[in-house]
């Protein structure tokens, strides 16, 4: 069966990652991204982890009561299978988020192959299925996407509040938002102030009592 592609907010969640090697480095990498508070815990540790700023690193191997309510997720990235389904199974019991490397079965959650533009982020996932699939099409999906859209999507939604300001009827604002949008992506760039407030209508004046 699929999984549902949850979207969720990460900041301030404290995320537990057993292991420090390569394939730890890489979850750790990619979460820190979205602003998570992540511990990691193993006996050895890359120098890489080391030098990342924004974790903690417990240099112990892992014990069943580093698995408790501190944590919001784990990531099981060992390289020792039977360590990991223990993970999944301690997780699974307390009801804690769990992605296992590697063994799709031994997950709650999955991670996707991200195509990230700024605050825009897609997810690609087979569900296990083909790993080498989902980097497959997340190279396709980013070699469509413009270079500036992050900017352009971080220009729109500062022009939301201008929009309502301006435009009280909802479909005439979303007509443009659309309007606003479609021209920014033709143009390859956010619009100049000029090209801005042509797409913007008139600010209606009070009718004189």
């Amino acid at each position: 069966m699929a999984y549902f592609p949850f979207f969720v907010d990460l900041a301030s969640r404290r995320g537990l990652v057993v292991g420090g090697g390569k394939t730890a480095l890489g979850k750790v990498r990619r979460l820190l991204e979205f602003g998570p508070a992540l511990t990691v815990i193993a006996p050895e540790v890359l120098d890489e982890l080391t030098q990342t700023e924004g974790i903690q690193i417990l240099r112990r191997p892992f014990r069943p009561e580093d698995i408790g309510e501190q944590f919001d997720f784990v990531i099981a990235a060992t390289d020792d299978p039977e360590l990991n389904r223990r993970i999944s199974a301690l997780c699974r019991q307390r009801r804690i988020p769990v992605n296992v490397v590697d063994t799709a079965e031994e997950c709650s959650f999955l991670f996707p192959a991200l195509v990230r533009r700024g605050p825009l982020v897609v997810g690609i996932s087979t569900s296990g299925c083909s790993p080498t699939a989902s980097r497959d099409l997340r190279d396709r999906i980013a070699a469509l996407l413009p270079d500036q859209l992050g900017e352009i999507l971080e220009w729109l939604g500062e022009l939301r509040a201008v929009v309502r300001e301006k435009v009280g009827d909802e479909a005439e604002r979303r007509e443009v938002y659309e309007a606003l949008y479609l021209s920014a992506m033709e143009k390859g760039r956010i619009l100049s102030p000029e090209e801005t407030e042509s797409l913007l209508p008139l600010k209606k004046e009070e009718s004189s009592p």
